[in-house]
């Protein structure tokens, strides 16, 4: 397999580390970047830099002049009722989930279009397809997300691909108070059709097959990978 170049923002934990794993035993090259310094004790092929999603600026880098693929990671779950959400809760997760991933595109476009072939990933929720109470923050950003991703599809065709996937919930960081106790998280897997919610593995394998040459005819795609949870009823 040749080796390619990725940039995967949010690689320090959960799906982001997952999929950075799994890029590099293919022996491809990763970018990384992060909002904290960290201890990162990646393997060799891991170019490691800090970034905050919410600031405008990237920080100077050296990468040479093509990348075959971006990955945004980054993410919010801020579960609320509606009146309790403040005008300052749907900035922030508009900022992370949609700003910071439309500042990252547009740096790094002309490196994506040079790449050939190259693609996007991002990321949307479940939420948004199934309309779950106390979402309507995340699910108006990673709506918001959806809209771009068959928006840039179409611009960027067929240079680059741009494809999203929609998970359910998820066994990361992001999620531990969602799954932090037996009882919750027994609940949760009851939800799903497949009896489990999801680990970083099961989103990061489909990560990168959408950043492969396996995908090559797929573009404009918001994939499921939810256990079953937006498609079926037990």
């Amino acid at each position: 397999m040749e080796s390619r170049k990725y940039i995967v923002i949010g690689g320090s934990s959960g799906i982001g580390l997952s999929l950075v794993n799994n890029l590099t035993a293919e022996e491809h090259e990763v970018f990384h970047f992060a909002r904290n310094e960290g201890n990162w004790n990646f393997k060799e092929r891991v170019y490691h830099f800090t970034w905050d999603v919410t600031s405008d600026k990237l920080p100077e880098m050296e990468l040479g002049d093509s990348v075959n693929g971006l990955v945004y990671c980054p993410g919010t779950i801020d579960l609320k009722p509606f009146q309790q959400l403040s005008d300052e809760d749907f900035k922030r997760d508009f900022e992370i989930n949609v700003m910071g991933a439309i500042r990252t595109i547009r740096k790094f476009s002309k490196m994506l279009r040079k790449g050939k072939p190259s693609s996007i990933v991002l990321f949307s929720t479940v939420a948004v397809s199934q309309g779950m109470a106390f979402h309507a923050s995340v699910s108006a950003a990673k709506g918001a997300i959806e809209g771009l991703v068959r928006s840039l599809a179409a611009e960027f065709a067929p240079s680059i691909r741009v494809n999203a996937i929609a998970p359910s919930l998820t066994d990361t960081r992001l999620a531990e108070r969602l799954l932090n106790s037996d009882e919750r998280r027994q609940s949760s897997n009851r939800r799903h059709p497949l009896g489990r919610v999801g680990n970083p593995s099961d989103i990061a394998n489909m990560a990168a097959f959408l950043l492969s040459e396996k995908s090559d005819w797929i573009t404009g795609q918001v994939l499921h990978v939810d256990g079953g949870m937006s498609t079926l009823k037990k």
